[in-house]
């Protein structure tokens, strides 16, 4: 997978967060509407990379909700 593109996905995903701190989204969602203002990456493989890595970072959170998962600020950054 190109780090280039997990990066700037990475960015976009902060960025939208940072104006829309409330905003969750399936993953689906996050790739095409929180995607849109950057370098929309085609894949959303990337997408995915990039919310595993600010996962793992404590940046944002996965929560079930039924039988999706959503994807939000997590608590650590909201604090």
């Amino acid at each position: 997978m190109d780090q280039n593109a997990i990066d700037v996905a990475e960015r976009a995903i902060l960025s939208y967060l940072e104006q829309h701190p409330a905003g969750a989204d399936t993953i689906e969602g996050v790739h095409h509407w929180w995607m849109s203002g950057a370098q929309h990456p085609e894949h959303i493989g990337v997408t995915e990379c990039a919310l595993a890595r600010l996962r793992d970072a404590g940046r944002v959170e996965a929560v079930r909700l039924g039988d999706r998962i959503i994807w939000r600020l997590g608590r650590q950054a909201q604090q």
